[in-house]
Parts: structure tokens; C-alpha cells; sequence
């Protein structure tokens, strides 16, 4: 990018500096990087720069990481392209930083994987508080004791201690926020789930009533799982109600 937004205006407050997250920046402003590095580090984060899509893909892969900010608008790899390689491998979280706020790109970045998507005209607040939602929801990924440890639905078998999911015994690849989110609904299988306690699960903060983000998650779940909502095998939207997932043992004879 080109372009400075004033996404970095307002105070710099010291952080606390127990959260040493490891944050990667790919974005090939660097004045824009030098910024956002400094902002960061003084909430406490330690960060990187990558400079070109290329270089970012061959960092993230290289070195440990607990979140990458990713923009789109770069020459010769753009951040799409970026993400859809990240995702072969990674299962971090990235946050998409751009200026290009637009639904169309907003979509395909949290249809290709994208943890959240923020434009560079947020404001610094927003733009912290997204990060540290992030962050929170990755450190509380671990499942809860009274928990079981494998949930069954149907042929899918859901490993909450590996996050990880298999339908017939093959592996499927979800992003951080699908496996959360289906996770959530099996969770709570036969029983409605709302937009506002879905995105506060899987999430971990507040969104708007009429945030649609939520939306676009499920539509790219079911499309994994190969789940038509015509005839759902799994995921059932329930009209002004919310999702549910089909508890198939309830529903047999």
C-alpha cells in the first residue's frame, strides 16, 4: 500500500506486557509497518515485518507466530493469495488490514479464511481490541474439563483438545473460527443457537444485531462439510431463530 490511512491516531497507552504474543505484519508500506510495529510493541506484543507477500508466506511458516495481520493490496502476491497458502499449513489467526472495505472483499477474505477483516480507517482502539479478541479466543481454545474430549455427530468426529475434524475418517481443514464455531453447535446439538451467542463464542466480543459476518462462516462450513441447507445433514438454519445442529440420534426412531 501506498496509501497512510489514520487508522494509528489516538494515544498510545502502555499495555500489559504479560501478553508477549508474537504478531507477524505483512504489508508492503513500510512506513505504515514501522508504525504499526511501534504501536503494538508498546501494548506489549513483540513484532515482525515482512515486506512482500511472498517474504510473509516464507516467515509465517518459518517462525512461530499467535496472529498475522495481513493486507491485501500488495504487488505480485496479494493478500488473498497470501492467505490461501497460509491456510495449506497454518491454522493461526490473521487479521486482514486494508483499505479496501468493500463487502465483495470482505467476503472473500473470511470465506478464504480470514479470522476477522479491518479497515485502515478503524481507529487504533478498534483495531487493539480486535487483535486482543484474537489472541483471547486462540489462548481459550483449549477445552473445558467437564467437557468430552471427542464430540460425534453423525460421520463427524470433532477432537477438541487437537482441534481437529474428520468426516468418514478423512481430515477436513477449517479455519480457527469454523472449527470454533462448529464446535459451538455441536456443543449444544438440538438446541437453537442465536447470531449474538454464536459470534460471542466463537468471537469473544460484541458484535452489532445486524453484523453478517456470522453468515458467511456457516455458508463456508457447510460448503466443507458438503452439508446442502436445502436438506441439512449437519447445520439447520432456524428462520429468525438463529442455527442448530442436527442431533441425529434425537431424530432417529
Amino acid at each position: 500500500m501506498n496509501q497512510l490511512n489514520p487508522f494509528l491516531s489516538g494515544p498510545m497507552k502502555l499495555e500489559d506486557k504479560s501478553a508477549a504474543a508474537r504478531i507477524l505484519l505483512i504489508d508492503d508500506d513500510r512506513k505504515l509497518l514501522r508504525m504499526l510495529a511501534e504501536y503494538l510493541e508498546v501494548q506489549g506484543y513483540v513484532v515482525a515485518a515482512a515486506h512482500d507477500g511472498a517474504e510473509g508466506v516464507a516467515r509465517a511458516r518459518a517462525e512461530s507466530w499467535d496472529l498475522i495481520v495481513l493486507d491485501v493490496m500488495m504487488p505480485n502476491v496479494n493478500g488473498f493469495e497470501v492467505l490461501r497458502l497460509l491456510r495449506q499449513t497454518l491454522q493461526l489467526p490473521v487479521l486482514m488490514l486494508t483499505s479496501r472495505g468493500g463487502d465483495e472483499d470482505r467476503i472473500h477474505g473470511l470465506e478464504g479464511g480470514a479470522d476477522d477483516y479491518v479497515p485502515k480507517t478503524a481507529s487504533s482502539r478498534e483495531l487493539l481490541a480486535r487483535i486482543r479478541a484474537l489472541l483471547r479466543r486462540a489462548a481459550m481454545a483449549a477445552p473445558v474439563a467437564a467437557l468430552p474430549r471427542q464430540i460425534a455427530v453423525g460421520d463427524l468426529c470433532i477432537d477438541s483438545a487437537a482441534r481437529s475434524v474428520s468426516q468418514c475418517g478423512v481430515p477436513l481443514s477449517l479455519t480457527p473460527v469454523e472449527f470454533d464455531l462448529l464446535l459451538a453447535l455441536a456443543r449444544y446439538r438440538g438446541s437453537v443457537r442465536s447470531r449474538e451467542q454464536l459470534l460471542e463464542q466463537v468471537r469473544d466480543r460484541e458484535f452489532a444485531a445486524f453484523d453478517r459476518s456470522i453468515d458467511v462462516h456457516i455458508a463456508s462450513l457447510r460448503r466443507k462439510l458438503a452439508d446442502d441447507p436445502r436438506t441439512p445433514r449437519y447445520i439447520r438454519t432456524v428462520r429468525a431463530a438463529g442455527y442448530l445442529m442436527v442431533d441425529a440420534q434425537a431424530a432417529a426412531p
